[in-house]
């Protein structure tokens, strides 16, 4: 993964005006690509009023790459991951939904404490 680049060595377009043929991160995954180690080429910035603008970075979509493809051993480590947040650490059951953060526990051992 690239690192974020230093704005002032960069061409700095604003929201909706940068030129066909770069895109960011999420345009290239809606077309099933990904930046393929390529380096950062421009920034996008998008203004807000209280604080610093938006930025997303830009990248060649003629050097983008496909998108791998699932394996059956992904498919398997992103099931065993999501199967453990169901698990609630208090009373360690399988609480049939991914487990807040903010409560720490499944909703009764939360409303237990």
């Amino acid at each position: 993964m690239t690192t974020a680049p230093v704005s002032g060595s960069l061409p700095v377009y604003r929201w909706r005006l940068a030129p066909d043929g770069l895109a960011t991160r999420r345009q290239l995954r809606s077309m099933e690509l990904r930046p393929g180690g390529q380096d950062v080429v421009a920034e996008l910035q998008r203004p807000r009023r209280r604080r610093g603008p938006l930025v997303a970075y830009l990248y060649h979509v003629d050097r983008a790459k496909p998108v791998r493809p699932m394996t059956p051993g992904r498919w398997a480590a992103l099931a065993k991951a999501n199967r453990a947040r169901r698990i609630c650490p208090a009373c360690r059951r399988d609480a049939g939904y991914v487990i807040p953060t903010s409560l720490g526990a499944c909703v009764p051992c939360a409303d237990a404490n």
